[in-house]
């Protein structure tokens, strides 16, 4: 958080590629390409869609026509076309008609992308390694990824419903004109639509940079509001939500600010777009009245005329929007493709293996493992030591010795730079990741729980656990009397985070998750950290009797959850300054031996 004072931060610059629109276009399609037939049968319902509606104005001509009396008729005897009549209803009819069919047809395949990105992006995200996810600002890439699954959606919908049906009935007009009439309405026409299409190409690309300003600010704004309210106990610890909303408020003020400096500029272009579509309109109009009057023309042509004039300038009215929703889409959906193509930190080798513990070997061993966040900040230093399968290894220290570190390096969140870690003889790199971590279970120091039931929460660790192997995992970990207590028991909600559980509740539903998925290695990181001193001391045996028969790595700051480890290490700047028992190293008067004294008398009740 800022401190009051500080300038506002500036607007952090989004996901970019080199990418052109065209380049984001061939990445979708191979999306689309599953959907290949629909998308032939929407182009034919398309097709005939156009056709019927460009035959509407021709129908109108004949009809108008048919009802104009012949002036060397001395008497006009009018009769009812109904064949005519006929004719037009069902050409209106089908040009819904097919454009209900083509959406129809085409939805299955709109969505089925839309859910196929969607899903690798999941995917994706949460194979990315730990650092990119501590670096990561989640409001503002959940709206990235929202906006790029919405751009799917935009940009088929605006070019196959909007862009690629005007082509075809612009080509369709234009040949009815170029051959019905004299060449010079097919030049007014497309000169008017060349001059139209080529200004609102030119003013929406200039408008865009204030189109990515807005989404850039919009990002800024959602990032600052879902941080402070995922903070929300910090916010009311220190009193700041007036600073908060002021900082909520600075953002949403600069995105106003854009906001209407982009509506200035859309009014410009429509105006700019509407004067040119009247002056063709005229220009049209002119011709065909003077037709008339000159006798080459009927006023059914006029009317014709007209009306495909209104055909054509009805969509291309949008196409300053079409264009920059389809603009922004691509962008969006770019900022989408570039989430998904950032490289895995960890990454599985090439045809890697799971891990195997056959006859039940699940001794871990670093040897001389060195590893840094940061090469100017090294965390462990050669670091060398085995946990023996079934046995239990405890490591203490002050804080920022690197302890943690260990659990996160077990896990595989990040690679080490020298040395390496086995898991029953076998390198944690040459195998796949997922094994590894199948093999693990952990009671991390800050448990956070999904805004879920305490059922759903201790079933996380082993999906698919019966309510009974629930319920036997609450007793171990103590805390199925409390959840028994309940109004809704085991469908109690945690809310957000766990934040309706306390400390210590949260941990022990921790630890019931871990028992419940029972595997072979354990990793107690702090696991008693949040509890009173009774119920660490009932938990405690449960733990312990967990760990029998199972490898198991205890990080702790209280030295009296690790007195019975088989090993005790005491890791000091990242580097190992004393290992042995607990005896043993009492029996130093040494660095542990001083942590226990100092323990010892925070723990005396005072005089």
């Amino acid at each position: 958080m800022r401190h009051r004072g500080e300038s506002s931060p500036s607007v952090p610059e989004p996901a970019r590629s080199d990418r052109s629109d065209w380049a984001t276009l061939r990445r979708l399609l191979p999306y689309l390409w599953p959907y290949k037939w629909r998308v032939a049968a929407a182009l034919a319902f398309m097709i005939g869609a156009k056709v019927a509606n460009v035959g509407v104005p021709v129908l109108l001509k004949n009809l108008v026509d048919t009802m104009t009396p012949k002036p060397d008729m001395a008497t006009a005897l009018l009769v009812v076309p109904i064949g005519l009549l006929a004719a037009y209803g069902l050409l209106r009819f089908s040009t819904s008609l097919f454009g209900e069919l083509r959406e129809l047809v085409f939805a299955k395949a709109t969505e089925g992308a839309s859910r196929t990105i969607s899903l690798q992006v999941f995917r994706h995200l949460h194979a990315l390694s730990l650092r990119f996810h501590l670096e990561r600002q989640t409001g503002g890439m959940t709206r990235d990824i929202e906006r790029g699954t919405r751009g799917v959606h935009s940009l088929i919908s605006m070019s196959l419903y909007s862009i690629v049906p005007t082509i075809i009935e612009l080509v369709l007009v234009l040949t009815i004109l170029g051959v019905k009439f004299d060449a010079l309405f097919v030049w007014i026409t497309g000169a008017a639509l060349v001059l139209y299409i080529g200004f609102t190409v030119t003013v929406t690309e200039w408008r865009t940079q204030f189109r990515k300003t807005m989404n850039e600010l919009d990002s800024v704004a959602q990032s600052r509001a879902v941080d402070s309210l995922l903070n929300y106990e910090t916010v009311k610890y220190f009193n700041n939500e007036n600073f908060e909303a002021g900082r909520y408020d600075a953002s949403l003020d600069r995105y106003r600010k854009a906001a209407i400096k982009s509506q200035r500029t859309l009014s410009m272009l429509n105006t700019g777009q509407q004067l040119l579509i009247a002056i063709s309109l005229v220009l049209m109009l002119w011709r065909a009245t003077s037709g008339v009057v000159e006798g080459r023309m009927t006023l059914g042509d006029l009317v014709m005329v007209n009306a495909f004039m209104i055909q054509l300038y009805i969509p291309l009215n949008f196409l300053g929007v079409i264009y920059r929703e389809i603009k922004q889409s691509l962008t969006d959906l770019d900022k989408m493709f570039v989430l998904m193509e950032k490289d895995r930190e960890i990454q599985d080798a090439p045809d890697a293996p799971p891990l195997s513990l056959a006859g039940g070997d699940a001794t871990v061993r670093f040897e001389n493992v060195s590893f840094a966040y940061d090469p100017s900040r090294p965390i462990l230093k050669h670091v060398s030591f085995e946990i023996p399968a079934g046995k239990t290894v405890a490591v203490v220290g002050p804080s920022g010795s690197g302890k943690s570190t260990l659990a996160r390096l077990l896990y595989r969140f990040y690679d080490i730079q020298d040395g390496r870690i086995t898991i029953g003889g076998q390198d944690i790199r040459s195998v796949t990741q997922a094994s590894v971590r199948a093999s693990i279970g952990i009671v991390p120091q800050d448990t956070v729980l999904f805004n879920d039931t305490v059922e759903y929460n201790i079933a996380y660790g082993r999906p698919g656990a019966s309510h009974d192997e629930v319920v036997a995992a609450a007793q171990a970990a103590r805390i199925h009397d409390f959840i028994a207590a309940t109004p809704k028991g085991y469908e109690t909600p945690v809310g957000e985070r766990g934040l309706k559980l306390s400390g210590g509740e949260k941990q022990r539903v921790a630890i019931a998750r871990t028992l419940l998925k029972n595997p072979p290695i354990v990793i107690f990181d702090e696991a008693t950290s949040a509890l009173d001193s009774a119920n660490e001391r009932a938990i405690q045996s449960e733990l312990q009797r967990t760990a029998q028969n199972k490898t198991t790595l205890v990080i702790a700051h209280r030295l009296s959850t690790v007195v019975d480890a088989h090993e005790i290490l005491v890791l000091e700047s990242g580097v190992i300054v004393e290992r042995g028992t607990h005896a043993e190293l009492l029996a130093m008067q040494a660095r542990y031996a001083q942590m226990w004294a100092m323990q010892k008398i925070e723990a005396s009740p005072a005089l």
